[in-house]
């Protein structure tokens, strides 16, 4: 998309259900429109939505013209059931710049989610050289709107380096197998830190809430399926928490 010339629209969406619907239909069209918005997402159309009502959505969509915004939106899964309202948007002069802005003059990144994994833990195995140890995954499960599947367990683990202070250092590599059977290998480098009571508490096993602490990591995904070969070549963030006994990863991509 060129975005020298590229324009903004805010789109309000009317939902109708036609009556004599099954639940079955509707919950099909509902799963494809969220990969749909997803896809949008990614290549930067979609900007933002809201619910101002469950029938009642509200878009921010970028598009070069009108008619390929109208292109877009009749191509929803959704299409035939939404009655949309389109308001062309324009800059004004007293738009506060972001604080980003005001510095830097570049895009701002956007995130898109790209799945959640919730992974379970075995016993950590001390390496007995400084404060070394691999946690392994032993398994677990993934979503998002474009996938889902499991973890694959005995070919995944985290690999620490424990500081004195308790800041974490993670090189975690897992493989991910969607349901349709595509293999996703998973590569992220990882800290996790915060204040040492806080720390401590983790290091004990305790429930923690992630609000607490900082669990960041930069992550980078390898796939063969020609479907999801955009994974390749995307830069990814993931965000994480530790639980009892497992800990999640939520990713996203960085467009």
């Amino acid at each position: 998309m060129d975005e020298l010339r590229v324009m903004e629209f805010l789109v309000e969406f009317n939902v109708h259900i036609p009556a004599g619907t099954t639940e079955s239909e509707v919950e099909e069209r509902y799963s494809a429109e969220s990969a749909a918005a997803a896809e949008l997402a990614r290549t930067g159309q979609l900007v933002r939505i809201w619910r101002a009502s469950a029938s009642r959505p509200i878009g921010l969509y970028r598009a070069d013209s009108r008619s390929e915004l109208d292109g877009m939106l009749s191509a929803l899964p959704l299409s035939g059931w939404m009655q949309a309202t389109v308001t062309p948007l324009e800059a004004h002069p007293n738009d506060p710049p972001t604080r980003r802005a005001a510095t830097f003059g570049l895009p701002d990144p956007r995130l898109t989610p790209v799945y959640r994994l919730e992974a379970t833990l075995g016993e950590p195995h001390d390496l007995g050289h400084g404060h070394r140890r691999i946690a392994p995954l032993t398994g677990g499960v993934f979503s998002g709107p474009e996938m889902k599947g499991t973890l694959i367990g005995g070919e995944s683990a985290d690999w620490q380096t424990v500081l004195a202070d308790g800041t974490a250092l993670g090189d975690i590599r897992y493989t991910l197998q969607t349901d349709g059977g595509d293999l996703l290998y998973v590569q992220s480098r990882s800290i996790r830190h915060g204040p040492a009571e806080v720390l401590a508490r983790l290091s004990r096993g305790e429930n923690v809430d992630p609000s607490e602490y900082t669990f960041r990591a930069a992550t980078q995904i390898e796939t063969g399926a020609p479907a999801l070969d955009w994974l390749n070549t995307g830069v990814f963030l993931s965000v994480g928490g530790r639980a009892p006994g497992r800990v999640i990863y939520e990713t996203y991509l960085i467009a």
